[in-house]
């Protein structure tokens, strides 16, 4: 689990498609597809409604589960984020003056 599932997830939701989200990303469709149903395995989760049928009639759309799933991770990311600046302020004042 990494940003560049959420970059993919993000980019799946924009375009209603796994085919043109993998394009923009440089990934082949059958990788995007292998990292996307690997992570709904583990989850035990479906985060992508799918829709068979080519350009035309297909298309995917992030589930409800996939919305909170990509919320959270964001927000996961958040409180490192402002934990590590605190650890480095910490490390900072522990510094010894030159």
């Amino acid at each position: 689990m990494g940003i560049g599932l959420v970059w993919l997830l993000r980019k799946i939701d924009r375009h209603r498609s796994i085919n043109q989200a993998s394009k923009e990303m440089n990934l082949s469709y059958s990788k995007a597809l292998k990292i996307i149903n690997r992570l709904e395995e583990n989850l035990g989760r479906k985060l992508l409604l799918r829709r068979h049928g080519g350009s035309d009639r297909g298309g995917a759309a992030l589930t409800p589960f996939g919305r909170t799933f990509i919320k959270e991770y964001d927000r996961m990311q958040q409180a490192i984020k402002h934990r590590v600046e605190e650890q480095f302020t910490d490390f900072q004042r522990q510094l010894p003056e030159l």
